[in-house]
């Protein structure tokens, strides 16, 4: 009886009709491709944050390196820039800096890598050409870079010393891995002291 029982459930052609088949194959699909999307936006999202902290941490570390030898620099000149010649802090080492000797010149600058992206780069002389090392990558220009007098928030500024103080380096840097979103930025921002200037 059992086996006949199977037989019979077996033998059965009964199933699925076509409307019913593509209905669901709509639904399956529709769910796969809200799936699929979810996916994917996700996988931009943490591409995109590994991008900005890499170029957050790569400029915090470049301005680590700019201030161990602004510490140890006796002067500072800013010179500035338009959109394709880099704007350039040139220092003068102390012989108490341990990277380069006495009366070495650095110069650091904010050299132009595409569309409103520059890199910040470190060379040995007193220009941006040579053999440099890059420091930091990502860097966008705020409005105004493309001005040569009076630009707004400049990626460099000289402070000259007083009688009460020694002088320092502004230093503006806006780290944005999309250069078209302003509101993705970050900035850095701090003064640094040349510990080997004289007062005035």
């Amino acid at each position: 009886m059992l086996v006949e029982r199977w037989r019979v459930l077996l033998a059965d052609e009964s199933g699925f009709t076509l409307p019913e088949l593509l209905t669901s194959m709509a639904i399956l699909l529709t769910i796969m491709a809200a799936f699929t999307g979810l996916l994917v936006s996700t996988s931009r999202a943490e591409l995109n944050m590994n991008n900005r902290f890499q170029a957050q941490t790569e400029a915090q570390l470049g301005l680590a390196k700019l201030r161990r030898e602004v510490h140890c620099a006796t002067s500072a000149v800013v010179a500035t820039g338009v959109a394709a010649t880099p704007w350039r802090a040139t220092l003068t080492l102390d012989a108490a800096c341990p990277t380069a000797g006495a009366g070495t010149t650095i110069s650091w600058c904010t050299v132009l890598n595409g569309t409103n992206r520059y890199g910040l780069w470190r060379y040995v002389g007193a220009a941006c050409s040579g053999t440099g090392v890059k420091v930091a990558d990502y860097v966008s220009a705020p409005p105004g870079w493309t001005t040569l007098v009076g630009a707004p928030n400049p990626p460099f500024t000289d402070i000259d010393q007083t009688t009460t103080s020694l002088a320092k380096l502004g230093v503006n840097l806006y780290v944005n891995v999309t250069p078209t979103k302003p509101a993705t930025r970050f900035r850095i921002q701090d003064d640094l002291v040349l510990r080997n200037s004289t007062r005035t």
